[in-house]
């Protein structure tokens, strides 16, 4: 009897431990790997150039885990997949479930189409703890509230069985070739991203050793650390997510069992709301797809927000004038990783203090974040404007100053970042435009030349967006 070759189409999920979909292909037959750099797919929400360098190198680790044998493709995923089930006779092909619209409307279609092939496919939840449709009100209708739908299902987590990984058997001689990832065109012409790679180690152990080094080094102090951006209190596990490097299963069984958990059990609950902050997200997609362009509350379809080219480039810049600002957007340029708490800061500086529309800066944020996910940024940025579920109150807008004398007191970051600035005292450091004359000379910083004059007047950019917010609130009312 001859053997059943199963496809496995890795997508999110570029690893070989606790994956759902592999398994499911091991057990039916000799594995023929494969990942499809989707050009349908890439023609409406293509990767930044960021997160398609980390792309390029987690699939090079997992090609050289799989023993060289991955087979690499880029087109239509659904012709592709017709002709490897045509060439290679696979009667099974498995893959773990994408949340993105695009992606589900295709991978539906696909499905239909194969099993009119007479092939069996199936699809397994490999990317989050909590299935879109597993957590609803009982209504039956999504939770828009965060705190509802985190006590509906995060608040008990227990650390789920992880299976063990049976031993892979990957088809050698499919008579197919395997391609080449340099191939799929992922890395521009100009190799700016060289800078990256001594920061980073994607692929799946890069994952476990920037998991084990947050619970042996950063969780303990994970409630309060992480609002600092000077200190190594953030987990930088969500680009492994992104790419399925690691499972929240993984994390969350992993730092279940860690001794971490017995001595800062509070500690580590709070790293786990935020990996139901990731999933809310993704929720959030699945349910309200048009999220990724359009507000989640109608009222802002009315919001008077202002073209300015110069302001949006000053801000891509980091040449705002506002230290803590232009630090965070020059660590994303730097690193491909911007802290939390300074993402924050410098989206609501671009939507309440320079009226810039939230969608401008998804669009910068998804060029240069190497955790660029679709679901993440686009209610990341809606939260922030106001305009999303459960989203910050329009009133609130972070301070560029009185957040980097709060969260920066040393100025660690901002030195780091705009060493332009680092002779100055810490006094004077976070508003260089209200120190001295005598303080700016003695750091050899001019102003206007050296570092920018502030771009915005805070105090009256403040104003004017609550009146704009009010004015859209009123007019509903």
């Amino acid at each position: 009897m001859a053997q059943v070759t199963a496809i496995m189409w890795f997508r999110q999920d570029l690893r070989v431990s606790d994956n759902p979909a592999l398994q499911a292909a091991v057990r039916a037959g000799a594995v023929l790997p494969v990942f499809i750099y989707d050009a349908v797919i890439a023609s409406t929400a293509s990767p930044g150039s960021a997160s398609a360098w980390w792309l390029s190198r987690s699939l090079a680790a997992l090609n050289k885990t799989l023993g060289g044998r991955l087979v690499v493709r880029h087109g239509d995923a659904a012709e592709v997949l017709d002709a490897l089930v045509t060439d290679t006779g696979a009667s099974v092909v498995c893959w773990n479930r994408c949340y993105e619209p695009e992606a589900i409307a295709r991978d539906t279609a696909i499905k239909q189409q194969l099993k009119a092939r007479g092939v069996q496919v199936t699809s397994h939840k490999a990317a989050v703890l909590f299935e879109p449709w597993e957590l609803l009100k009982p209504d039956g209708l999504p939770y828009k509230v965060f705190t509802a739908y985190y006590k509906r299902g995060y608040t008990s987590i227990s650390a789920p069985a992880i299976p063990a990984s049976t031993p892979i058997k990957p088809v050698t001689d499919a008579g197919v070739s395997r391609g080449e990832i340099e191939a799929l065109g992922l890395l521009p012409g100009v190799a700016w991203y060289h800078k990256l790679a001594p920061q980073w180690q994607p692929g799946e152990q890069g994952a476990q050793a920037a998991l084990q080094r947050f619970l042996d080094q950063g969780v303990a102090n994970y409630r309060e650390g992480r609002d600092f951006p000077a200190v190594d209190a953030v987990s930088r596990l969500s680009m492994h997510l992104h790419f399925g490097e690691i499972s929240p299963q993984q994390i969350v069984a992993t730092s279940r069992k860690h001794p971490v958990n017995k001595r800062a059990g509070e500690e580590v609950q709070a790293f786990f709301r935020e990996l139901a902050w990731r999933e809310f997200s993704v929720y959030q997609l699945y349910h309200f797809p048009h999220m990724q362009t359009r507000n989640l509350r109608d009222a802002f379809d009315r919001f008077p927000w202002q073209a300015h080219p110069q302001h949006l480039k000053a801000w891509q810049r980091g040449q705002t004038g506002y230290p803590l600002i232009d630090a965070g957007m020059r660590e994303l340029w730097q690193t491909g990783f911007m802290h939390n708490r300074v993402r924050m800061v410098v989206a609501s500086f671009l939507v309440k203090n320079l009226l810039i529309d939230w969608r401008e800066g998804e669009r910068w944020f998804r060029e240069c974040l190497l955790d660029a996910d679709l679901a993440s940024n686009c209610a990341n940025w809606q939260w922030v404007a106001g305009c999303g579920l459960d989203a910050a109150p329009y009133f609130r807008i972070f301070n560029p100053l009185t957040q980097s004398q709060k969260f920066d007191p040393d100025g660690a970051y901002i030195r780091r970042y705009v060493p332009e600035l680092k002779q100055l005292p810490n006094k004077a450091l976070h508003a260089p435009f209200q120190a001295k004359s005598t303080v700016l000379a003695a750091a050899g910083v001019t102003l206007g030349q050296t570092y920018p004059e502030p771009i915005v007047d805070l105090a009256p950019t403040r104003e004017r967006a609550l009146n704009d917010f009010a004015s859209i609130r009123q007019a509903r009312a």
